[in-house]
This record gives structure tokens, C-alpha cells and sequence, in this order.
């Protein structure tokens, strides 16, 4: 009996150091994170829009809700043509208002999608320094315990403000959960190769969530409700919380190098540029979650569903990119899937506008979704990477900048899309975002052989970081 409780305590060691299962932990985090971000991408335009029209919801069509014209009848001297014209009139005028309506909502829903993203861009410059000083655990359990609760503030919450505070209350625990996450992969993968594998696939996770979450989104809100998708999300998010406790243990756990200060990363160059590709790929997309929904609604009459299932070309493409470009980039050269990426996105951001029916944004989405995977898979292992040859390998902070970097995509997307779209419109919103990407993507070649620090700084530092760094390296030379 002793020798299998021992044997049982050696496995669940075994357990709690496998960098696979840490891989799987922070994949599910952010995962659940952006199947949250996204669940309500179809589902709050509407909502919001049949809260302040609770009689003419936007499920029901303009032409049921037009009174039908009476029929024909001499004897009240009427004629067919003038009831139709007449209710013709009436129809025109409820569009017109409708439209009038649309536009506006972008806006108030613009907001809301922007504060997830704004909270998380002012927390991460304080997460990335405290997981130097406690560790990466504690931050990621603490971002699992803020996302259970806004998931429930989402179940049931009923306004604007209520459903505005759980969004920013989600940016939180999400700048908890990328920050610590990401710098725990890379802590726990120091060779640059195996960290962009590593990477890879914890954004492949990402990718599935905003993958699952518009459709899931979409569907559940039309046939079960609003209620019902963000019960089974916090139900999922209990599941990695209980596994976090198991295999994470979480604690203060001290560094052993000195970390980096956040003012000497931010004012690295060439991390400002690698950080840059990330908001610049990320801001278009950023940009469309609020407004095409609506203009799908406007200029399509599209429902529910379809508003959800349009965005499912791009997620399954960033999934796909992100897990081809995680060990290609490295191959290649990851400036220059970068570079290629913001090209790629440009031209797609193009195309949307023109699209007429459901079916003609399938290309232009798809090409929308590889292209920021093969920014993202690119630049974030990059970011692990310059500092590791240009300052110490402590990564909190660094990290810390690449989510904020993510999140101002994120931020300055959905801020500004309702105003714009109010202004110039659609089409030439999507033409402004691209030309920006286009004008962008030379910087890049910044990226293409990094100066690392000199060379006795370099000795310094490397008896200083991680063991595993030089037994891995010894490992591969055998």
C-alpha cells in the first residue's frame, strides 16, 4: 500500500512538472477566454437593439410588422394600387429608420466590445511586472476565477451597464490569463524552435475559441436563448479552474534572474515592432466583430446564424495558421511571414465590402483569418526571442506588451468602427484599415537579423537563466 501511494505521489510529480500539461492548461484558458470574447459577438448587436425596440425586434421582418393592405372594394371607393403604394411608403420609411437605428447601435456596441480589450490594455503593464516578483500561477488562477464571474454577469445580466461591466471586468482576468500564460510556455520551452511549437499551439487554442464562439454564439441565442451559452461556459471555465488547482498548484514562486525593467522593453525598437504587427494585423478584424453583423443585417437581411457562421472562415483559417506558421515561421523566418501575413490582410479587408450575399464573404474572411494567424504565431515567439538575445530571460513583462499589443487592436478596433462607419462608411473604413496594414508591413524588415547585447553581457545573463536552456542545447548537440 505505501509502495503504491508512493508511486501515486511520483506520477502526480511527474504530472505537475510535464511541460506538456502546463501546454494544455494555458491552450484551454485561452481557449475559454475567446470563445467568451467572441460568444457575444452575434448575440449582443441584437439584443441590445430589441431591448430599446422591444416592439419591432429585429427577428421579426419590417414586412410582417407593416400592416397588409385591404383588399379591393368598391364601395369604399379604394383602389389596390393606392393601399399598395401607401403601404410601399410606410415600408420605406421603416427601413430607412431601421438603418438610421443600425448605424447608431455600432456605436454603443462598438463600446462595449472595445472596454474588454481598453481594461486589459491598463492591467497588463501591472500583471507582466507582479509575475516577476510571485510567479506565473497565481496571476493565471486569479484570471479563471474573473472569467467564471463575468460569464455569469453575461448569463443574466439584462442592460447595457450590467453587460458593460462583465466585459471589463473579462479584460482583467484576461490580461491574467495571456500574461502569465504566455510567459509560462515560455519559461518552460527556452529552445526558440520548441517555444514557437509551444506557441503554436496555445494560439491554435485561441484560434478554436474564436472559432467555436460566433456560430455557438449565433445558434444557441436563436434557438435556446441568451441565457443558455454563457451557462455552459462558465461550466467549462470550472473545469480549468479545477485543473489548474491539481497540476499548477498555484503559489509565490520568486525568479531567479533579474527581470527586465518594462521601461527598457517598451523602448526597445525592435520589440516596439514586433508588438506593432501584432495590433496592426488584429485591428481590422477588431474593427468588423461590431459593425459587420449590422451591415450584414443591413445590406443582407441576414439573421442570427448567419451573422455568427460568417465569421467561421476566418477562425478556421487563424486555426490553421496558427499551428502551420508556429514551426514554419521559425523555418522562413518569422519577419517574413509577418510581412507576407499584413500584406495578405490588406487585400482581404478589400474584398469584404464587396460582397453581396453570405457566400461572397467566404474567401475574403478565410484569407483575413490565415493571414493574422501568421502574424501572431510569428511575432509572439518573437517577442520571447529578443529578449532573450537583447536583455534577461524573464518574460512576464515582455509578454505583457505583446497582450497589449493584441488588446490595442482590440481596443482602438471597436472604439472607433462605430464612428467611422457613421462617417465615411463601411467600405471606406475596411480601405483605410488595409492601406494602413500595406504601409506597415516594410517595418518589418527591422526584424530580419536583430542585434543581439555584447558579448559579456551575454555570459552574464546565460549563468544567470535557466538550466534547461544549456541541458537542452547539450542534448541536441549529442
Amino acid at each position: 500500500m505505501g509502495w503504491s501511494s508512493d508511486g501515486l505521489r511520483a506520477r502526480v510529480a511527474a504530472c505537475r512538472e510535464s511541460r506538456k500539461l502546463v501546454l494544455i492548461i494555458v491552450a484551454i484558458a485561452l481557449l475559454l477566454d475567446n470563445m467568451l470574447l467572441t460568444t457575444v459577438v452575434p448575440i449582443i448587436p441584437e439584443f441590445l437593439y430589441d431591448i430599446r425596440h422591444p416592439d419591432a425586434p429585429l427577428s421579426v421582418s419590417l414586412e410582417d410588422l407593416t400592416t397588409t393592405p385591404a383588399p379591393y372594394c368598391p364601395c369604399l371607393n379604394n383602389t389596390p394600387s393606392e393601399e399598395g403604394v401607401h403601404v410601399h411608403m410606410n415600408l420605406t420609411a421603416e427601413r430607412e429608420e431601421r438603418h438610421r437605428e443600425l448605424i447608431h447601435e455600432t456605436v454603443a456596441v462598438g463600446v462595449l466590445f472595445a472596454s474588454k480589450a481598453i481594461v486589459q490594455l491598463l492591467a497588463n503593464p501591472f500583471v507582466g511586472p507582479l509575475t516577476h516578483r510571485i510567479g506565473y500561477s497565481i496571476p493565471m488562477f486569479s484570471g479563471f476565477v474573473l472569467m467564471f464571474l463575468s460569464t455569469l454577469i453575461f448569463a443574466f445580466g439584462r442592460s447595457y451597464s450590467v453587460l458593460f461591466v462583465a466585459r471589463a471586468l473579462q479584460g482583467v482576468g484576461s490580461s491574467c490569463s495571456s500574461v502569465s500564460g504566455m510567459g509560462m510556455l515560455a519559461e518552460r520551452y527556452p529552445d526558440d524552435k520548441e517555444r514557437g511549437n509551444a506557441m503554436g499551439i496555445a494560439l491554435g487554442g485561441l484560434a478554436l475559441g474564436v472559432l467555436i464562439g460566433p456560430p455557438f454564439g449565433g445558434l444557441m441565442y436563436e434557438f435556446v436563448g441568451k441565457t443558455a451559452p454563457f451557462l455552459m461556459l462558465s461550466a467549462l471555465a470550472l473545469g480549468d479552474g479545477l485543473l489548474q488547482l491539481m497540476i499548477l498548484q498555484p503559489g509565490v514562486v520568486r525568479q531567479e534572474s533579474d527581470p527586465p525593467s518594462l521601461k527598457a522593453l517598451v523602448t526597445d525598437p525592435y520589440i516596439l515592432v514586433a508588438a506593432g504587427a501584432i495590433t496592426f494585423a488584429n485591428v481590422g478584424i477588431a474593427m468588423l466583430e461590431p459593425s459587420l453583423p449590422i451591415w450584414m443585417a443591413d445590406t443582407m437581411q441576414a439573421r442570427r446564424w448567419q451573422q455568427g457562421v460568417a465569421f467561421l472562415p476566418a477562425s478556421i483559417c487563424y486555426l490553421i495558421g496558427t499551428n502551420l506558421f508556429g514551426p514554419l515561421g521559425h523555418k522562413m523566418g518569422r519577419w517574413l511571414a509577418a510581412c507576407s501575413g499584413l500584406i495578405i490582410i490588406g487585400i482581404c479587408l478589400i474584398l469584404i465590402p464587396m460582397a453581396r450575399k453570405l457566400e461572397h464573404l467566404i474567401i475574403p474572411n478565410a484569407g483575413l483569418g490565415f493571414a493574422i494567424g501568421m502574424v501572431d504565431s510569428s511575432m509572439m515567439p518573437e517577442l520571447g526571442f529578443l529578449v532573450d538575445i537583447r536583455h534577461a530571460a524573464v518574460y512576464g513583462s515582455v509578454y505583457a506588451i505583446g497582450d497589449t499589443a493584441f488588446c490595442l487592436g482590440y481596443a482602438v478596433g471597436p472604439a472607433f468602427s462605430g464612428a467611422l462607419v457613421n462617417s465615411i462608411g463601411f467600405e471606406w473604413m475596411l480601405v483605410i484599415i488595409a492601406l494602413l496594414n500595406f504601409c506597415y508591413a516594410p517595418c518589418l524588415l527591422m526584424l530580419r537579423a536583430p542585434p543581439a547585447r555584447d558579448e559579456q553581457q551575454s555570459l552574464i545573463i546565460s549563468e544567470k537563466s535557466s538550466v534547461r536552456y544549456v541541458s537542452y542545447q547539450n542534448e541536441e548537440e549529442e
